[in-house]
């Protein structure tokens, strides 16, 4: 691109959804309403850790179904992050109660303040190596000592081209995920993986 001189090139934003503001409408109508409820069970099993009316942020949360929604059901105090502007609006829409930001997970305002537990059903790997190496860092700075952090990502080190966006997805594997824990304060409990095939890490803070 040629700019003139004395002019600076102004370069328009990111996506910052990692494709998923464009594809929300299909999103919406096969995750966002999943009758299924995949990964609900296993966060509901989770948050059994948790203390009673915990605190707990939802990184990547999408319409709020059906992880967000497990946890509202279960009387704790949901916030949640997303960065597409439609799926946003659908879990307003939804949860008209519970707190929502528009941003970028590692950008959050929320990671202000302080929380029991934090989950990221299905984010990490849309988001580049050095990004979830720093969410890492910020989901522990949240966290007390006890506190509690679920994720999914593939046990094998690898990527893929997202089945929605097309973009490509990364997972940094298990001994990765497990040494950058560490590093942050964290200690990795176990791993599960469900009959979809999603793979959870069970996390605390030490």
């Amino acid at each position: 691109m040629r700019t003139s001189p004395g002019y600076t090139a102004v370069v328009a934003n990111p996506d910052k959804s990692n494709g998923y503001e464009e594809v929300a409408p299909a999103f919406i109508a096969g995750r966002g309403s999943d009758r299924a409820e995949t990964g609900a069970s296993d966060v509901a099993d989770w948050s059994q850790m948790l203390p009673q009316g915990a605190t707990v942020l939802d990184l990547g949360c999408g319409t709020g179904v059906p992880i967000s929604q497990v946890l509202i059901e279960r009387g704790f105090q949901v916030y949640g992050v997303d960065a597409s502007p439609t799926m946003v609006a659908a879990f307003r829409a939804r949860f008209p109660d519970v707190r929502i930001e528009c941003a970028a997970v590692e950008e959050s305002d929320f990671f202000g303040r302080t929380f029991d537990g934090v989950v990221a059903w299905g984010l990490f790997f849309l988001l580049d190596a050095e990004v979830q190496r720093r969410l890492f860092a910020k989901v522990a700075a949240v966290l007390p000592s006890g506190g509690r952090f679920l994720f999914t990502a593939p046990s094998q080190s690898c990527s893929w081209a997202d089945i929605m966006t097309g973009r490509t997805s990364i997972s940094l594997g298990y001994e990765v995920y497990r040494n950058a824990l560490h590093t942050e304060g964290m200690s990795l409990l176990e791993t599960h993986r469900d009959n979809a095939g999603n793979h959870y890490y069970f996390v605390q803070k030490t």
